[in-house]
């Protein structure tokens, strides 16, 4: 058994005292209703100066400190969301309201010092963006180091040193990039000669070192005819016309190779890259590589987004471009919808309303009998018909009086109806959805009734009721297909349905009778275009009138011999749509979706694409009476000679107009 202790008691009392006083003290109710709607400042200020004017109420002081924990920790929990989507303005403004109220709040101090630094930060992360698009990345880096230190998760500046380090991150496989000792053009035409002596000329034209792999047939004969190419346009067209590959020793130094599966497994530097993807799926961007880029190894992680890819340097260029002119984000657009229904009723009950019918009928009164007892005489009254209407014995017959007719009124004998009742209604719904390009998006303003369905088995008489939700009031389905000319196209369905009347059934289930108005289309609205959707009118006329046959149809006289019932009732529903897109589709640049891809069996820029040569002179006209014609040689006996345009200035000659090989 527990004792109770004396301060206990005395515990329990006070906080039942507490308890009654706040139930009907004024002040608190007052503060109480001000807290409840929304103005907690208020309700604050109120309790405030009532705990100063009595500081010994403990009742105020206890109000007080509940409602101010609870505003705080609002105000707080707003002023946090507003900071870290860069609102500083209303979020300083909420940290500074609980710093009045909470002075040593450490929330309040903490966040408010965040903001400043937030501030500092957001302005050395533009100052770092505007160093980056002036190519300097090294300043860029030093300016935003600061902020990462501070606070390194600080979106905006991780998304820059991200790009930073991109731009200044050595590859991992080094290319080197060729170097020939002369820029000018070459004139070469070659007929019936070995590949080694082609090579051996362009070396000698270009200062390239040429070593062969093995396998390569260097005495098989090919022909050339070639004005004004380069060196390495000379390479790739040697290359390509003898099944040749080639791999980039040094900067003077080529290494040949036939071009075959094998050949190419041993050659060829093999990379690997991650691509995490932001915005677009990584199974369309693995399949969209396997399409275009061939890449066989590739591995998808869906927790990540992300797409590893394993290929060689230049097919690993490819797919980088091709996944940044793909990995964009969606676009998305805020829908503002207004929707307006307008309704309009009249009753009016006027008249005199009369029995529908009078029924007389004979209904059997029973057999007087007199019985003497020992108090008196008594007359008893027995009925052998047993009072059915219209059905009498003999004896009731025989003794009958006024109680065997009856009259029967079905409803009340006269009811005189005067009513009349005007209403108007004007419903207003104002969401705002935003939702993202190609998805559709639900709006449900209303009430889900239940519907009860009862199951019976055949067999055993199981019963079971299961319960349905029909949903009742405004439904407006959306999907929006956004263009790239600032304009949406929307799909909408719009529906408006309410409940007409309750129906039994003869097992007791309730069901519904829904009346519905439903209309569907397809749009296509520019950036804040209003569409104004109207005209699902639902007009309802009905006049009814209870006349007494004859005299009622009498032009004046039968208004006293009627009652008319008049019901007058008119809805229209109006929609008005607006678009704000939040973010559009932009097109990418012109270079972003158009770049040499290579060719069908080696995919990528060329390898010789990257060639760094000084930019050749300009050409001057040539001087008809200054030719520079290269040295002839004897043409065949079978081709007649030909005259030779003489080559443009700078042009280094090589061979004649044509230079046979050796019998």
């Amino acid at each position: 058994m527990t004792s109770i202790r004396p301060y206990s008691l005395f515990g329990l009392f006070s906080v039942g005292i507490l308890l009654a006083a706040c139930a009907t003290d004024p002040i608190l109710k007052n503060a109480r209703e001000h807290f409840d709607s929304g103005q907690g400042v208020q309700a604050l200020t109120i309790l405030e100066k009532a705990t100063k004017d009595a500081p010994g109420n403990l009742a105020y002081r206890n109000e007080y400190f509940r409602q101010r924990e609870l505003l705080v920790a609002q105000w707080l929990s707003q002023a946090e969301t507003l900071r870290l989507s860069g609102q500083f303005e209303p979020a300083e403004e909420l940290y500074r309201r609980a710093s009045i109220f909470d002075a040593q709040n450490p929330r309040a101090r903490a966040g408010q010092a965040q903001i400043e630094a937030d501030k500092r930060h957001r302005t050395l992360v533009e100052n770092a963006e505007k160093l980056v698009k002036e190519n300097k990345y090294h300043e860029a880096q030093i300016a935003l180091r600061p902020v990462l230190v501070e606070n390194p998760n600080q979106r905006d500046a991780r998304r820059l040193q991200r790009l930073i380090d991109e731009k200044t991150l050595k590859p991992t496989v080094i290319t080197p990039q060729l170097k020939t000792t002369s820029a000018k053009p070459i004139l070469l035409e070659l007929r019936d000669v070995t590949l080694r002596m082609v090579f051996d000329v362009i070396s000698h034209a270009s200062g390239v070192n040429f070593v062969f792999d093995k396998d390569v047939r260097t005495d098989q004969r090919t022909s050339l005819s070639v004005r004004e190419a380069t060196a390495e346009e000379l390479i790739r067209l040697v290359l390509s016309t003898n099944q040749l590959e080639q791999k980039l020793v040094n900067e003077t130094t080529i290494l040949v190779f036939p071009n075959t599966p094998q050949k190419l497994r041993e050659y060829q530097e093999l990379m690997v890259k991650s691509f995490y993807l932001a915005n677009a799926d990584a199974k369309q961007t693995a399949n969209m590589i396997r399409t275009l880029v061939k890449t066989r190894d590739i591995f998808i992680d869906e927790k990540l987004n992300m797409v590893v890819i394993k290929d060689t340097p230049n097919a690993i260029r490819l797919a980088e471009r091709l996944i940044a002119a793909q990995d964009l984000a969606e676009p998305e657009v805020m829908l503002e919808v207004e929707v307006l229904e307008i309704g309009y009723s009249k009753l009016i009950e006027l008249g005199l309303r009369f029995p529908d019918s009078i029924a007389w009928s004979l209904v059997g009164g029973g057999t007087p009998t007199t019985t003497t007892t020992a108090a008196g005489t008594a007359t008893v009254i027995t009925s052998s018909s047993g009072g059915t209407p219209g059905v009498l014995s003999l004896s009731e017959w025989i003794n009958r009086n006024a109680g065997l007719v009856r009259l029967t009124v079905t409803n009340p004998l006269f009811l005189l109806s005067l009513k009349q009742q005007d209403g108007t209604t004007s419903v207003l719904a104002n969401p705002r959805i935003r939702v993202k390009n190609k998805e559709k998006a639900k709006i449900h303003i209303g009430d889900r009734v239940p519907v009860i369905t009862t199951t019976a088995a055949v067999a055993g008489g199981f019963v079971s009721e299961s319960v349905n939700y029909l949903d009742i009031g405004l439904k407006l389905e959306v999907e929006p297909l956004i263009y790239l000319e600032d304009e949406v196209g929307i799909k909408m369905a719009l529906e408006v349905s309410n409940i007409v009347k309750e129906i039994k059934s003869s097992t007791g289930t309730l069901t519904y009778q829904i009346g519905t108005r439903n209309a569907s289309t397809v749009l296509r609205l520019k950036d804040g275009e209003t569409q104004i959707l109207a005209g699902l009118i639902s007009d309802e006329d009905r006049r009814t009138a209870n006349r007494l046959p004859g005299v009622g149809d009498l032009p004046v006289v039968g208004r006293l011999f009627s009652s008319t019932r008049d019901t007058i009732g008119k809805t229209e529903i109006v929609l008005l749509m607006t678009p704000r897109l939040v973010r559009t589709l932009v097109r990418p640049e012109a270079r972003a979706v158009e770049f040499a891809a290579g060719t069908e069996a080696s995919t990528g820029a060329p390898f010789s694409a990257g060639i760094s040569v000084p930019a050749p002179p300009p050409a001057p006209v040539p001087q008809p009476s200054a030719p520079s014609a290269p040295v002839p040689t004897a043409p065949p006996a079978s081709a007649p000679p030909s005259p030779t345009p003489p080559p443009a200035s700078g042009m280094v000659p090589f061979g004649g107009v044509q230079q046979s090989a050796p019998q």
